[in-house]
């Protein structure tokens, strides 16, 4: 099975902590997909491209063209052949064009520069795994709205400040994080449009005496226009699109991280309300029986630490450096962008295999006093008791069912009346009896009752997430679909190329 380096780039460290049979499962899945091109690749097509580009601007002569067209078709079939070589850098690929044409297979390069080949390279390596990335988006995003479906009714506690704060449906939960990739995607397509324009023909800095067309460079290599500044396209243009490249790709993984973080802090009780389905994401202790330790989760950690590493790491390649140099040249935003899809290959891979106990996630919520901001918001509404005093008497009621180790549920009615008499007095108010009855009291306390009391925008009510769940599928469908039609676009590009460069060897 081939490793992909550029996927798993600290593959040793890891083999060290995780199970080799579930490392093997996810790099069998990574193996399924199809490898980026590399930068031989990117060669040969911009070769193809200028050879048509210099024959029909009549740079070269249409006979020394046909020449040269074969010399560079024969160079591409060369290293496509079993253990060939295939160089990534012009100055040792040239030589394998000229020992087939000879110095005149050099005019192909007219115009150009190792400068606008490589700022061109990063383009078209970039933007391969930009739309790579954005159908791993899509596919961890199908995971969770397939999971927010079967959960639309599933209440379970929320925290703000580490600390159970109010109870949600994991549906709504669900939909929050689906809202945040939403936003990643759309950066990652904005910059699209910004990374799919070609620096190629704009030579070192300052383009050429040569009549090189660069539109038709560009629509050749399936590029949306130009980068019109040719020392911008040579020289500065990299940098730019990588730090937003990688900003992006930091982002989502840092919100990858939260989601895990969160579903790790299960793990710390003897119960947990959500668990990974035993298997390729799980493994024992070499000592402790009991252990079914969530390896899933730390692969994915871990993973999502490199993308925001690596985002840090071109950061600080490209920072204090002059324009022109190679630092922020190279390949760590590819590197940066593998290891952002392969995150949400794993999250997909996680999201499937996640096993929810609505009834323990209930009875976490139903254990804590979640719901009483529930019961200071119905003394208002219902009674109009001024929300400070009922938040002060909530307040106050929590702080004793605490103390007495009680759940909501298991406080007497006749405390409660108590409680609320005694916190009246800090706000001389003349609501001195407890305006609601045992049966109200007990329903305000419910999480069932909370959430189907929300009316606001967004909120965890059921026609609210049905609501946020059917434009997140039509959502998912647009982006489906937005990707699809980049990639055919670059796919009927390159078959254009081929077309008119072997036309012109006719």
């Amino acid at each position: 099975m081939k490793i992909n380096k550029r996927v798993l780039p600290t593959l040793p460290f890891r083999l060290a902590m995780i199970p080799l049979l579930m490392l093997a499962a996810g790099l069998a899945q990574a193996a399924d997909k199809k490898e980026p091109h590399d930068n031989f690749y990117f060669l040969g097509e911009m070769n193809k491209a200028s050879t048509v580009m210099v024959i029909d601007t009549k740079v070269v002569p249409p006979e020394l063209g046909k020449k040269i067209v074969a010399a560079v078709d024969q160079v591409i079939v060369n290293g496509n052949k079993p253990g060939a070589e295939r160089p990534a850098d012009y100055l040792k690929y040239e030589p394998l064009i000229l020992a087939i044409a000879g110095p005149d297979g050099s005019r192909m390069h007219s115009g150009r520069s190792r400068q606008d080949i490589l700022s061109t390279t990063r383009r078209l390596m970039q933007r391969e795994r930009v739309l790579n990335l954005l159908d791993e988006m899509n596919k961890s995003k199908a995971e969770f709205l397939k999971l927010a479906e079967d959960n639309i009714d599933t209440i379970v506690p929320a925290y703000t400040n580490g600390v159970q704060a109010q109870p949600i449906t994991y549906a709504h939960y669900l939909l929050g994080f689906t809202s945040v990739f939403d936003r990643d995607a759309t950066r990652f397509k904005e910059a699209y449009a910004r990374l799919n324009m070609s620096p190629l023909g704009s030579g070192a800095l300052g383009t050429s005496s040569f009549p090189i067309d660069r539109k038709q460079l560009a629509a050749l290599l399936g590029f949306d226009g130009v980068v019109e500044n040719s020392y911008d396209a040579a020289q500065l243009g990299a940098l730019d699109t990588g730090i937003e490249l990688t900003g992006i790709s930091s982002s989502a993984a840092l919100t990858i991280g939260l989601l895990v973080q969160d579903i790790h802090t299960q793990y710390h009780q003897p119960y947990p309300w959500i668990m990974i389905t035993e298997g390729k994401l799980t493994g024992t202790s070499s000592i402790m029986p009991q252990k079914r330790n969530p390896y899933g989760l730390n692969l994915l950690r871990l993973q999502a630490s490199d993308v925001v590493g690596g985002a840090m790491t071109y950061q600080l390649e490209a920072h204090n450096v002059t324009p022109g140099m190679p630092d922020y040249k190279r390949d760590q935003v590819e590197k940066t962008l593998d290891q952002t899809a392969m995150s949400f290959t794993m999250l997909a891979d996680l999201l499937s295999n996640l096993q929810i106990d609505k009834a323990r996630a209930l009875e976490e919520v139903d254990a804590d006093y979640s719901t009483t901001t529930e019961l200071a918001d119905m003394l208002q509404r219902d009674s109009d008791v001024p929300f400070r005093v009922g938040h002060h008497f909530a307040s106050d009621l929590v702080t004793y069912g605490r103390l007495n180790k009680m759940k909501p549920a298991d406080i007497p009615f006749s405390e409660v009346q108590r409680i609320y008499g005694e916190a009246l007095k800090a706000f001389n108010f003349e609501h001195a009896q407890f305006p609601l009855t045992q049966a109200q009291f007990r329903t305000s306390l419910t999480a069932q009752n909370m959430i189907a009391s929300s009316k606001g925008l967004g909120g965890p009510q059921r026609p609210e997430v049905e609501r946020m769940l059917a434009a997140e599928k039509a959502s998912l469908i647009d982006d489906q679909n937005w990707v699809k039609t980049q990639q055919q676009k670059l796919t009927k590009a390159s078959a254009d190329l081929d077309a008119a460069f072997h036309k012109a060897g006719q």
